[in-house]
């Protein structure tokens, strides 16, 4: 299978921030712990070896067994559950929403990523386990975020009300949506497995949570990928203690708030902001922020309220009502689970690096932080286009104006680049100004504004030709744009915007094994796959 690789900086699709923690820059380093190598893996499982508590392991294990009762589960997957009670058993993990029918394609780069790492890892350090966990965002609220996937230029969108969290939702008006879907996929052998998969996930579960779960599952259980549902009891007993803190002193707002002034003194933009309380307070149809006002508890938009010792009563007996927000829930994560890496897009090693000295507070080991592999995947009647129409992987990338400009350029007959001939009049001009300094300073203006209005002259002139050519070129120009297209949707990539079903009707069950023979996570570059 043909591949190429494109350094992440090339793509123009990723910010500064990444680019800059990707070549390991030094004014980053204070925002993480261990840069995400082979070799520095071995000090993380020292450091988390060593404050991580049997009776954690035991409870996350009893747990999760709980939670597989009901699915039909691999033996890898059972596996590697029963392994995380070993102290020698640890964890990389990648988060995602319930996005529907998975949402974008990256859903299936992060969690091949976390696998590829995992068996990495467990071929380096043999006398360790490594389990590649995928943390279901079930607490998150915002429905308009993952109601709907795109398909062939199409949004498939689930339209209901909601509330509270969205693991909770009933799977009500999904048969609609599959109804559309499944006029979509048309015919054949993948189309019907789709239909299969989507029938089995949301119209046999009741709700979005075990849908999510059934599907993720049967993507991946065989590679021993284990799911884990954190809005759970049990799981937030464990994180108690740091509930109650939150709480009584809120220590986060002020440690975030500390490191985003450092991060904002380097001129990078923030991903999030720190409350007094990053806590929610959730039931089935609530999902509330807590907030304290004149020594009161209250929960937003609720009757809801207590005083201090009240809350510290509900937070022991109901732990499963309170609900971490994107500060705190890094935090949860890495209290509850023997976790060495956390595996994210862009966005979320972003918002991580706000988090490093909320961790340091808090007595909790920070994971190491690895950008997920992004891949642009190619049929091969894309790629073999691609190679008659000359363009390279790096030109499909570029964005759409300057794509064209320089296709055109490539394939015109006459040379529609100005750029000597300007540099021609800039020298010209060096020596009227000298001139006129020589004679009388007060002609300097003139010139350099006769020497504007001629190098605009010259631009405006070459953009005039260049448009001329693009319509004597209209045919090549528009294959070349239709092709661009295909893989950059909506002028984005392709990973961000469409949906697995799109890929899956033309690779069927070879396209999650072909990503697992490819990516590789420790590279540190964009890869381009032709199928």
């Amino acid at each position: 299978m043909p591949s190429d690789c494109i350094s992440f900086k090339d793509t123009g699709y990723f910010s500064k921030l990444i680019c800059d923690y990707l070549a390991e820059a030094e004014t980053l380093k204070p925002f993480y712990n261990r840069f995400p190598k082979l070799e520095n893996f071995k000090a993380q499982i020292e450091e988390k070896s060593a404050s991580f508590k049997q009776e954690t392991r035991n409870t996350l294990v009893e747990v999760l067994k709980k939670q597989y009762q009901k699915n039909e589960t691999s033996s890898a997957t059972l596996s590697n559950i029963e392994a995380l009670k070993d102290s020698k058993t640890f964890t990389v993990t990648t988060g995602h929403q319930l996005n529907l029918f998975t949402g974008p394609l990256y859903f299936l780069h992060k969690i091949v990523s976390t696998i590829n790492l995992a068996k990495q890892l467990k071929d380096e350090y043999p006398d360790n386990n490594i389990v590649p966990i995928y943390w279901m965002a079930s607490e998150d609220h915002d429905f308009d975020e993952i109601n709907y996937f795109n398909f062939k230029g199409k949004k498939i969108q689930w339209n209901r009300e909601s509330s509270g969290a969205v693991g909770e939702l009933n799977t009500e008006g999904l048969q609609d949506v599959f109804n559309i879907f499944s006029q979509e996929l048309g015919l054949g052998k993948n189309a019907e497995a789709l239909r299969e998969l989507f029938t089995n996930g949301y119209l046999k579960h009741d709700n979005l949570a075990d849908a999510t779960k059934y599907i993720a599952n049967a993507l991946f259980g065989e590679y021993g990928l284990v799911i884990v549902e954190a809005n759970n009891t049990e799981l937030k007993r464990l994180f108690v203690p740091h509930i109650e803190r939150e709480l009584l002193e809120q220590i986060s707002e002020q440690k975030v708030l500390e490191t985003n002034a450092e991060i904002e003194a380097l001129d990078f933009g923030l991903q999030v902001n720190p409350r007094a309380i990053n806590l929610f307070y959730i039931t089935k149809d609530i999902r509330e922020r807590i907030v304290l006002e004149n020594d009161v508890y209250k929960v937003l938009n609720t009757n809801i309220s207590w005083s201090k010792s009240e809350i510290l009563k509900e937070v022991y007996d109901f732990p499963e009502r309170f609900s971490p927000n994107v500060i705190l829930r890094p935090l949860y994560q890495e209290v509850i689970l023997p976790n060495l890496c956390y595996i994210g897009g862009g966005g979320e090693l972003a918002y991580w690096f706000q988090l490093k000295s909320n961790f340091k507070v808090h007595n909790v080991v920070f994971p190491m932080l690895l950008l997920r592999n992004s891949v642009l995947i190619k049929t091969k009647q894309q790629a073999d286009k691609l190679v008659n129409l000359n363009i390279s992987n790096k030109d499909i990338f570029l964005k759409r104006e300057s794509f064209i400009n320089k296709k055109v350029r490539a394939i015109s007959n006459i040379d529609i680049d100005f750029s000597e001939q300007i540099k021609h009049l800039k020298n010209q001009f060096k020596e009227l100004y000298t001139l006129a300094e020589q004679t009388d300073e007060s002609f300097v203006g003139a010139v350099s504004a006769q020497e504007k209005k001629q190098v605009n002259g010259l631009q405006n002139l070459e953009k005039r030709l260049l448009t001329a050519q693009k319509r004597k070129l209209k045919d090549q120009v528009e294959r070349m744009t239709d092709l661009q297209n295909q893989l950059f949707p909506n002028n984005s990539l392709q990973e961000r915007n469409t949906n697995f079903s799109e890929l899956y009707l033309e690779f069927g069950n070879q396209l999650v094994p072909n990503l697992i023979e490819n990516l590789e996570p420790l590279k540190g570059e964009f890869t381009v796959l032709t199928f």
